[in-house]
């Protein structure tokens, strides 16, 4: 998402970042179409990319408390899972995450654009001056509150299906959504979708501020090297008005993936362990807070952060390519 995308050539600032999107004549109804839409098609690829490390993650995450650790790091995990199910088990469940994939990006994208409507309509931002990078950060937040809601129950059938009873230390035979989506509703009924919703609520507010942020933060660090020798206004519109090459787009992006990640990394662990619990067991459910204790207890902070490091290493390359497409779709292929 552009900094720049509702301000006219004319009114460009460099403290903001990235090239003019908008063209003149547009309606909130096409950008949100385009936002739906592009931002589905970016969530697709950016799934394909990340699903394998996601599912190494998720099982490093959930490993119960009473048993002995069964892996050992990201590299013994994926050792194991491929041994004992082959390269596809990685791919386990991947057809609820593609259409969660695609519901979670496009909705990010299209309350990102409506968080900065808030603002430019309360007149807390100027829509003549646009939006500077803090308040990118802040329609980031309003954006990853908002899509928490749509995103767990997405997340808790992909968890679901990524570790099936793990808490009893041995695989399952491959899981199916519609399965899982019947046990849950059956044992829990419509609210069991919702279980986890603070972690998520914590990790997408705080995330997605730091998705959107670092993203637009970088890129405007890059526009800023490039206008600083330039001579006139016209000159630093023109820079402006031309995207990044394609590797500073990507260094933008991937910095907006690892700071997603690393910033509110306990508080997804602490939501996958939750929602990897077995569906109307005898044990009690935890609350958020009960989970988070408990961990803290077990393992500590390294407890939390279990998963981490192949989280990051594969949040980096796929919200690079998450940005890229969705930047590429909507400056090359605007609707009418």
């Amino acid at each position: 998402m552009t900094a720049f995308s509702d301000m006219e050539p004319s009114t460009v600032s460099v403290e903001a970042s990235g090239p003019a999107l908008a063209l003149p004549g547009r309606t909130a109804l096409v950008d949100a179409v385009e936002d739906v839409f592009y931002g589905s098609v970016a969530g697709v690829v950016g799934k394909y990319i990340e699903y394998p490390f996601d599912t190494v993650k998720v099982r490093l995450q959930s490993q119960p408390d009473h048993l002995p650790l069964r892996y050992k790091g990201p590299l013994d995990c994926f050792r194991q899972s491929i041994k004992s199910d082959g390269v596809l088990s990685l791919y386990r469940g991947i057809s609820a995450p593609l259409v969660g994939a695609a519901a979670e990006t496009s909705s990010l994208f299209l309350f990102e654009s409506l968080g900065r409507e808030a603002l430019f309509n309360t007149g807390l931002c100027s829509r003549e001056k646009g939006l500077s990078v803090p308040a990118l950060w802040l329609t980031g937040a309003i954006s990853g509150a908002f899509t928490s809601f749509v995103l767990t129950p997405i997340e808790l059938v992909k968890c679901k299906i990524q570790a099936p009873l793990l808490a009893e230390g041995r695989s399952a035979a491959p899981m199916h959504p519609l399965p899982v989506i019947r046990d849950i509703f059956r044992h829990e009924g419509l609210r069991g979708f919702w279980h986890g919703q603070l972690g998520t609520l914590i990790r997408e507010t705080g995330g997605c501020a730091a998705w959107f942020g670092a993203k637009e933060t970088v890129t405007s660090m890059f526009y800023g090297l490039k206008t600083r020798t330039a001579a006139t206004r016209a000159e630093v519109e023109s820079i402006m008005s031309q995207p990044l090459p394609l590797w500073q787009q990507a260094l933008a992006g991937a910095s907006a993936g690892v700071s997603y990640n690393f910033l509110f990394f306990p508080a997804d662990t602490i939501k996958s362990r939750m929602q990897t619990m077995p569906v109307g067991g005898l044990a009690e459910k935890r609350t958020f807070w009960n989970e988070g204790v408990a961990l803290w207890q077990q393992h500590g902070l390294r407890g939390m952060y279990r998963g981490c490091g192949i989280t990051c290493l594969r949040a980096a390359p796929s919200s690079a390519f998450i940005f890229m497409v969705y930047d590429g779709l909507k400056r090359n292929f605007p609707l009418r």
